[in-house]
């Protein structure tokens, strides 16, 4: 099993770079920014997590350039967005993102996507909030074109383009692994027909994971593929329960740091850590 950190990258918390060396000193396989452009100020979306937002949403760095600069100052940390808004940036211009960090990691990117909740957010990119996962659909095969073919093109309802050239390509191949994010009813079939990985958080399905990975599978077979890797995103530094994910066959787990200093940060790295020494896995 693979363990990662994940915190929302912001102008008062610790410093990527600083984060990032603690996270491969500790041993951690993985670091995850998640990413807000913006958080409109008319609050009309509630936030799924509770009554009031917290502070980090509005402060959030633009995680390829935090990413990047994590790059420049590891050696062998995979970078993740976790996740990326995918329906709220042009699909050429994050190609070239995506490609960029995957090119100056050595190939360390891990591209983790999703729909968002933000509709008031995505209505200010020009998004139409109830079309917001046939964008996202489009966007990835379009991206997925500009990645592997030097004439790259594409013609669909939501994006559409003649051949372009575009380089760099990603350094891994075909591409960095789309991690799709989210746990709805429909995200097993986006996961199997243009996904690499999946990522729920833990607690949001009724249905047991064991189960649902199980169902995962047969899905991913019946398309010809193999096993398909899962990670759970915001999990607790618990080591009975890391045993317990790993035999219902999650790949990687995926602590939550909060957005906060250095003396606050560092020693939880060193908490999910020892967490990981303790389980037998």
């Amino acid at each position: 099993m693979k363990f990662g950190l994940e915190m929302f990258p912001t102008d008062y918390a610790i410093a990527v770079t600083e984060l990032g060396r603690a996270a491969e000193d500790s041993g951690m396989e993985s670091l995850w920014f998640p990413e807000h452009t913006h958080i409109p100020a008319s609050r009309r979306s509630p936030w799924p997590g509770g009554a009031e937002l917290p502070r980090e949403y509005a402060h959030t760095l633009d995680p390829f350039a935090a990413l990047g600069a994590v790059a420049a100052v590891t050696k062998t940390l995979r970078l993740g967005t976790g996740i990326c808004l995918v329906v709220e940036r042009d699909p050429i211009t994050l190609a070239k993102e995506v490609a960029t960090v995957d090119h100056l990691s050595g190939g360390r990117f891990l591209f983790g996507i999703g729909g968002g909740w933000n509709l008031e957010e995505m209505e200010n990119h020009g998004t139409d909030p109830r079309q917001r996962w046939r964008i996202l659909r489009e966007r990835i095969l379009a991206m997925k074109e500009i990645w592997t073919k030097d004439d790259a093109e594409f013609h669909g309802e939501h994006v559409n383009f003649d051949p372009i050239w575009s380089w760099p390509k990603p350094v891994q191949k075909p591409h960095p692994p789309i991690v799709i994010g989210g746990d709805g009813p429909h995200t097993l079939q986006r996961v199997v027909e243009y996904g690499d990985e999946w990522m729920p958080i833990p607690g949001r399905s009724r249905e047991p994971l064991d189960e649902k990975i199980a169902r995962l599978n047969t899905m991913a077979a019946a398309r010809g593929r193999g096993p398909i890797p899962v990670s759970l995103f915001g999990v607790r530094a618990d080591p009975a329960q890391i045993e317990r994910y790993a035999v219902a066959g999650v790949s990687r787990l995926v602590f939550a740091l909060p957005a906060a200093p250095g003396d606050v940060v560092l020693p939880l790295v060193q908490r999910f850590a020892a967490a990981v020494k303790a389980a037998a896995v």
